[in-house]
């Protein structure tokens, strides 16, 4: 048994009938897809790797203690691998409906909480598969470490054969109510642990704490002054949309050492552009004005390697909608990442929610509720960027060629970006509130149009990017890479070989 950390516990006690914590994404392969049978056995040889996929949760007598992960004794791995196809012709828009159905539904508590869905019928003979965590699994970067496992970085066939029969460990009612008890008195260990720390390395403590302080103080300070009202912002229902962009990762890179800054900052500003692009077609005013990001970061080290515990913090970035240059809102983001930077307010992050961890179980379930069910107004969107590995890699022999993300909603918060990087590509995946958010798809298109906008100013001349509402995105980028870069494989069915020219981009 491993207990769940106040972080992982918050993922499950701010579920509601409004909000479902499922995080994944689609991973698109070149076909033919492999039978259903074939899968099963490269799964199950595979789940030694990734144990937290055969437990689930068990919540603590009286909720005194926080919840445990335990083998579940009655694993079917036929419940949690599922095959579904999609309706002729198989393009974005009904894989984009699939996905916004499949992520609208809670995962069951009852069981291990995850699904892969093998999907069939992608056009161009393509096949997908569509990923459904919970978070309390897993976060963003654990969450590809988990994934990972099942895929290989050479085209191997063969399907790997499980090493050794599994047998659950069953949990004894004596055990789990020793686990309750030290649960309960966790508050007690973490005081000992601190005490411990004064006495072997103060001055380092006290550095941290005054680091800590010094970047809390301002954050806090920021988050209490209440936002305009926006559209962005407001009640969400059950149903989710989502749709998706992808921008050439040698285009961003190019963008950064013409402009300054870092990829990321270059993402924000993409992010940025469609946001802007949405508010001003929905009427809104934008004079001066920002939108409040929260943006997590990953604070996993080497230490954390192995391990599948949430081990991410929080930073927020004031994004300038209301600013008509991309230029100056790359600078203006750019900034404000070094101040983060400078005063380490992603590990201030996570010092506060270590904090959490002083806190009685039942009290930190019932303020994980409050908190993030409760309407507000001080964060506008979320915005979370995980780099993934830049070479190929296959599944049952079969090529990965593109790879979107799924972030969820929460709160009153209407629309949430996820982005994530992959062999020369950098693919955004928008999730929005069914009924609020319509109109998501303008954000996907400013997103292809401010790449287009940013090469300009870069000095590089190159066919824009464009958008098609029934198909994937096509990049113009790769008729210009190198054959390390986005144009070093024509393999049919890829972002590389999809593409579209339209007018040159002025400016150059």
């Amino acid at each position: 048994m491993q207990r769940l950390s106040p972080l992982d516990n918050s993922f499950l006690e701010i579920e509601s009938e409004s909000i479902q914590a499922n995080i994944g994404g689609v991973s698109i392969f070149e076909g033919p897809a492999p039978s259903h049978r074939a899968l099963l056995r490269l799964v199950e040889a595979k789940l030694d790797s990734a144990p937290r996929y055969r437990q689930r949760v068990q919540r603590m007598p009286l909720g005194l203690g926080l919840p445990v992960w335990r083998d579940d004794e009655h694993f079917n791995l036929g419940y949690h691998l599922r095959r579904t196809a999609l309706p002729a012709p198989g393009g974005a828009a009904e894989l984009e409906a699939l996905v916004g159905r499949v992520m609208s539904q809670h995962l069951d508590r009852d069981k291990p909480l995850w699904e892969y869905w093998v999907v069939e019928g992608v056009e161009q003979q393509r096949w997908a598969v569509l990923s459904k965590v919970h978070h309390a699994m897993v976060d963003g970067i654990s969450a590809y470490e988990l994934t990972s496992a099942l895929l290989d970085v050479v085209p191997n066939t063969s399907t790997p054969r499980r090493r050794r029969p599994w047998h659950p460990e069953i949990a004894t009612p004596v055990q789990l109510a020793a686990e309750s008890a030290k649960g309960f008195f966790a508050p007690l260990e973490q005081i000992q642990t601190a005490a411990s720390r004064v006495r072997e390395a103060p001055r380092e403590l006290a550095l941290q704490a005054l680091v800590t302080a010094r970047t809390v103080l301002p954050i806090g300070r920021a988050l209490a002054q209440q936002r305009h009202h926006l559209s962005l912002n407001g009640p969400i229902g059950p149903h989710r949309r989502w749709t998706r962009a992808v921008v050439s990762l040698e285009d961003v890179k190019r963008v950064r050492r013409a402009l300054g800054g870092t990829v990321n900052d270059v993402v924000l500003e993409l992010v940025t552009r469609g946001l802007r692009d949405l508010l001003r077609a929905r009427g809104e005013v934008l004079d001066k004005r920002t939108l409040r990001a929260m943006v997590p970061v990953s604070v996993r080290t080497a230490a954390h390697r192995g391990t599948l515990a949430n081990r991410v913090s929080t930073v927020f970035a004031e994004l300038p909608v209301g600013t008509d240059d991309p230029a100056a809102r790359l600078a203006d983001l750019r900034a404000q990442m070094e101040h983060v930077k400078e005063t380490h307010g992603a590990v201030a992050g996570e010092t506060l929610v270590g904090i959490a961890g002083f806190g009685p179980p039942m009290l930190l379930a019932m303020g994980a509720r409050l908190a993030l069910r409760t309407p507000q107004r001080m964060i506008n969107t979320v915005a979370t960027n995980v780099p993934g590995p830049q070479l190929p890699l296959y599944l049952a022999g079969r090529r990965l060629l593109e790879a979107w993300p799924y972030v969820m909603l929460a709160s009153t918060v209407r629309i949430a970006t996820a982005i994530f990087s992959y062999d020369g590509f950098v693919y955004f995946g928008v999730t929005g509130d069914y009924d609020s958010a319509p109109d998501v798809e303008v954000i996907t298109r400013g997103i292809t149009a401010g790449m287009s906008d940013l090469l300009a100013l870069s000095g590089v001349r190159r066919p824009a990017y464009t958008w098609s509402s029934s198909s994937t995105i096509r990049t113009a980028s790769s008729s210009a890479g190198s054959a390390n870069g986005p144009a070093g494989s024509s393999k049919s069915g890829s972002p590389r070989s999809r593409v579209r020219s339209s007018s040159p981009a002025s400016g150059a």
